[in-house]
């Protein structure tokens, strides 16, 4: 009888262990689907999560449970507002049928740039960089197409992916300029997703620019969720695995093969590559990474003191010299 009972009371056990195990398996699972929703579904407030390294131990905690809220990007100012002239345009891509552009002539081009914002972000965040270009080259500056990814600003949707639809916009985008302004020399730039996606266009979608810059762009998708969790002094392991597999699932495709940093052995145009050493989002050596392997020429512009997508504002002669010597060697 004590036999039997013992035996009784270790398949309660076991049963009973096996279920914790379950639903711990299911919420971690759970917090995971929702976390990855949030980062790939805007929303319509004004009300933004704070970034990772300035929440408190409380925040940090019930951002986890219930995941960050970022409100869908809008534009803030337009090119009038320093001093560009401009004209709005439209036009349809791939799986996404109605984008916005803003076109900025230069009074006398010595060529075109097509810019491209980073994650959360929207087309108005490039005016610095497109008045700096404008005005490039002793008033012979570059003519410029400003884009608003999909979800981003003008343009239709709610939702991003990181990059890896956003090079069908890119593709779209090329092709739309193409045909309407038939550019000579055509410059893609990037910054941070907006160089994830130029790479994936390049590589995978057979666009064909005459040079690329990018600044701030991670090498791998689990990277740059790796370095949020980083950021907020929380272990990566098994979140950002999770994160990846249900983002990637969520918007249809696989989060773990979306790598620029693999994108860039297809690309053999030649590439400018911006990275800042304070960096938390992106670290140098993964920016390393990347450069590393580009197939075509290129060259690495290391900002020391700067962080995430600053180097204009942090150094803008050196910003503008580097922009400025590259496009002399290969154009």
């Amino acid at each position: 009888m004590k036999l039997l009972r013992g035996l009784k009371s270790r398949r309660r056990l076991t049963v009973a262990v096996g279920s914790l195990i379950l639903l711990a398996f299911i919420a971690v699972n759970a917090i995971a689907f929702m976390q990855a929703r949030a980062m790939t579904h805007f929303v319509a407030s004004t009300s933004r999560t704070a970034p990772p390294e300035r929440l408190s131990l409380v925040g940090k905690l019930k951002t986890i449970l219930t995941g960050v809220r970022i409100p869908r990007p809008v534009n803030q100012s337009n090119p009038a507002d320093v001093g560009l002239r401009y004209q709005t345009v439209r036009f349809g891509c791939p799986h996404n049928d109605d984008l916005e552009g803003w076109f900025i002539p230069a009074d006398s081009s010595r060529g075109f740039f097509i810019e491209f914002h980073a994650y959360s972000s929207s087309k108005s965040s490039l005016l610095l960089s497109a008045r700096a270009l404008h005005d490039m080259g002793n008033n012979m500056g570059y003519d410029l197409l400003l884009v608003d990814f999909r979800g981003s600003g003008g343009s239709r949707g709610d939702q991003t992916t990181i990059g890896y639809d956003e090079a069908n916009d890119v593709a779209g985008e090329v092709d739309y300029a193409r045909k309407t302004w038939s550019p000579s020399e055509l410059v893609l730039y990037g910054q941070s997703m907006g160089g994830a996606a130029i790479l994936r266009a390049v590589a995978e979608l057979n666009v064909r620019p005459s040079a690329i810059i990018i600044e701030s762009t991670f090498d791998r998708l689990q990277s740059t969720v790796d370095n949020r969790f980083h950021a907020m002094g929380l272990p990566a392991f098994p979140f950002t695995s999770l994160l990846v597999f249900w983002g990637g699932w969520e918007q249809g495709y696989n989060g773990f093969a979306h790598n620029p940093a693999d994108y860039a052995a297809k690309v053999h145009c030649p590439a400018l590559v911006f990275q800042g050493g304070l960096d938390a989002r992106v670290t140098t050596p993964e920016a390393r990474n990347l450069f590393n392997n580009l197939a075509g020429p290129k060259e690495f512009e290391l900002f020391e003191n700067s962080k995430h997508c600053a180097f204009l504002g942090d150094d803008p002669k050196r910003w503008k010299d580097a922009i400025d010597s590259f496009l002399v060697r290969y154009q």
